[in-house]
């Protein structure tokens, strides 16, 4: 049973809750969004596995999923950046934001997510029970398909989007 860090508002641990349990009474809990650029600033996205619990076939973001109880965020991201992905990478800790969003299975996700941002030209070795595909996009044909398509894309990742476009100058620079 994978249990999720349940938060206050400052992000302070308050104690544990079965993930799934936390997705139906929308409790607060701790999460992370990797976002993985190429040498050509391109985002490293995928979609997600059909059979995912919720938001599957949905695009979205690198990697993202939950640190478990005791385990810091620089060690949860490498995890599953590996289990997901097949990769692996320096991360760097640019911002973290609250946000809630309903789901489809009746789930709502109400997170403090801490956002990493990373840079590689690695070619993912996916784990298929996790991502259905990939690929690497600009920033630009991303918002254009975000505004024509935004079914397309997860809740979180339409949330964040505009924050990682204006974070991306800080990272490279």
């Amino acid at each position: 049973m994978e249990k999720v860090i349940l938060v206050d508002s400052q992000d302070k641990a308050i104690g544990t809750m079965e993930k799934m349990q936390a997705h139906r009474e929308a409790r607060l809990h701790r999460a992370f969004s990797i976002f993985l650029f190429n040498e050509n600033n391109e985002l490293l996205i995928h979609q997600r596995a059909k059979s995912k619990y919720h938001s599957g076939g949905l695009w979205t973001n690198t990697c993202c999923s939950h640190p478990g109880p005791n385990e810091t965020l620089e060690v949860a991201t490498k995890r599953r950046l590996k289990e997901e992905m097949g990769m692996t990478s320096d991360m760097k800790h640019m911002f973290h934001f609250t946000y809630r969003a309903k789901l489809d299975q009746g789930l709502i996700e109400h997170e403090i997510d801490h956002v990493f941002f990373g840079q590689t030209n690695q070619t993912p070795k996916v784990n298929a029970a996790e991502v259905q595909d990939w690929k690497y996009i600009s920033l630009i044909d991303l918002e254009i398909d975000l505004q024509k398509n935004p079914d397309h894309y997860t809740a979180w990742f339409k949330i964040i989007f505009d924050r990682v476009k204006k974070s991306i100058a800080t990272y490279i620079a």
